[in-house]
């Protein structure tokens, strides 16, 4: 089933809904990059739950009119999986629906508020964005019901990639959508989560035993995705032990790599600040602890040449 086209998609196919077990929908959006982030939806008579929304305000748009040509019933739920832009933005325009994440997913989003990103991302046309943070919140678990479905939606336990990642589990259908937890065919980002963290994440994801996974963001996969992710996270803390115990930058430790089967990952420049937050572990810092997340930033936009990172939004 196919979604919207939009005269500022960029050549991008459009995105696409996959009925991923009966009812559960996986909403992809190509080509996964920079705030072009996967949501989905359940559906049972009586309304919709959506994972999560958009970046921008016609991208969400686009999502909601998706749900609506395969159910006429109203959006009553939104699951947020965690607290940035491009899983919340969209929020306002399900109202009046119940919004639902992690208590720190409410905390971050009434604290930073509506992001700009001037001179680090490429204009985008994000639309009239209006803050709408979760109105319920929890701690640990809580199971939602889509009709006769149960959902559980769990904390990962720790911070991974945010401090506040949330995945909605269906055990009757075996589907896991992992938020930002996975990202399929695009570099991992957790500048403000944590390396080590991550690992955790990714043995709390295997015992679920999910056969498919809806990842944040990238095509709908299997939990083959997590191998390759604990890969890549090997990959950064080896770097970074190296560069610390030769005194070299997150910078330039990123010019002087060799990225190898990695390369191939969309969105490479997140290496920088996945190396800023891997030292900051190997100095003692905690995991998700407060690190200088905008000077990680910044050497992102040196590695990339000085230039506004590729956003396609």
């Amino acid at each position: 089933m196919s979604g919207h086209g939009h005269d500022h998609d960029h050549g991008l196919d459009p995105p696409h809904v996959e009925e991923v077990s009966d009812g559960v929908f996986a909403y992809v959006q190509p080509d996964g990059t920079w705030f072009i982030n996967n949501a989905g939806f359940l559906v049972a008579d009586d309304g919709i739950v959506a994972v999560d929304t958009c970046s921008t305000e016609r991208r969400t748009r686009a999502f909601l009119e998706s749900a609506a040509a395969v159910s006429s019933a109203p959006v009553r739920t939104v699951v947020n999986t965690h607290h940035h832009g491009d899983h919340t933005h969209g929020n306002y325009l399900t109202h009046p629906a119940t919004i639902i994440a992690h208590e720190k997913c409410r905390e971050l989003m009434v604290q930073s508020g509506i992001a700009h990103y001037d001179g680090v991302f490429e204009p985008a046309d994000w639309g009239e964005l209006v803050l709408a943070p979760p109105t319920v919140t929890f701690a640990d678990r809580v199971d939602l019901w889509v009709g006769d479905l149960k959902v559980e939606l769990h904390y990962i336990g720790g911070a991974a990639h945010t401090t506040n990642d949330v995945v909605a589990w269906i055990p009757e259908r075996k589907v896991l959508f992992s938020g930002d937890l996975v990202f399929n065919g695009g570099t991992p980002f957790v500048v403000m989560g944590s390396v080590a963290g991550s690992f955790d994440a990714i043995e709390r994801m295997r015992t679920f035993d999910a056969e498919v996974v809806v990842p944040g963001h990238g095509p709908v996969c299997t939990p083959a995705i997590f191998e390759d992710l604990a890969d890549y996270y090997r990959f950064v803390q080896e770097t970074a032990m190296e560069a610390r115990a030769s005194g070299t930058s997150p910078l330039d430790a990123a010019r002087q790599l060799d990225l190898g089967r990695f390369s191939e990952l969309t969105d490479s420049e997140r290496i920088v600040g996945n190396l800023h937050r891997a030292i900051y572990e190997l100095d003692g810092g905690e995991n998700g602890g407060p690190m200088d997340v905008r000077a990680a930033i910044a050497d992102m936009v040196a590695y990339n040449g000085g230039r506004p990172l590729r956003c396609l939004a």
